[in-house]
Formats: structure tokens, sequence, C-alpha cells
């Protein structure tokens, strides 16, 4: 299983970036392999759509769980027509902590969608 989390730095240990779309990277953690990949996100600077182009960075990783603090709806329908269940990131904890803490059965799902944050 595969679990992605937005980041806002590009290192194993980094923070989870308070915005989807426009994170730096996502953590990919494989917990099969037990392996941790970065991945870029190329919509962060997107003059629009990101949070839909990240949703599809999510998606092409293979990741079939996403941990985050918050999602917008149009992300959160390519996420969740994928398949891919959301779970609320904990906050003032890094991006690995928060895999672990899911992996423990720590983090609830993500319930509350947002609009997006539109022309932002």
């Amino acid at each position: 299983m595969k679990i992605a989390v937005p980041v806002e730095g590009l290192g194993n240990d980094t923070a989870v970036s308070a915005s989807f779309g426009r994170a730096a990277g996502f953590l990919v953690f494989d917990n099969g392999e037990g392996t941790t990949k970065i991945l870029s996100n190329d919509a962060a600077q997107s003059a629009g759509g990101a949070g839909i182009r990240a949703a599809q960075t999510v998606v092409d990783s293979g990741a079939m769980i996403l941990l985050t603090p918050q999602c917008g709806g149009n992300a959160a329908k390519v996420l969740l027509a994928a398949g891919v269940k959301l779970y609320k990131t904990q906050p003032d904890v890094s991006a690995s902590e928060n895999i672990k803490r899911f992996l423990r059965g720590e983090l609830t799902e993500l319930a509350e969608i947002h609009e997006g944050f539109h022309g932002h």
C-alpha cells in the first residue's frame, strides 16, 4: 500500500504542507517495500487547476491513501474517483510521523472538503 502526503520541502522528514494543490511535493511511502520517494509537484506554480493536477500526480504515483490537512472539492473528486482514501493529518507533526500515526490507526478520515482557493 502506498501512502502520499503533501509536503513543504523535498526531504524525508519535512513538514506537511497546509495546501494540497500548492505543496512543494509529495512524500510517497510504500508500506510493502518500506521505501520512501519524494515527487515534485509541478502543479504548485500553475495559474489555475493546481488541486486537480496535484491530485492526478497522487493518483499516478499509485498511492491509495492521502494524508492531508485539507483538500479542495475538485481535487477530492479526482482522488475519490480513483479510489484514494483521504485522512486528516495531525498539526505540527512531520509527514513521516503522520504516516506512522496512520499505520497505528490514529488518524481519522478527512470529512470536510472545502471549495478550494480559486484565484489565490
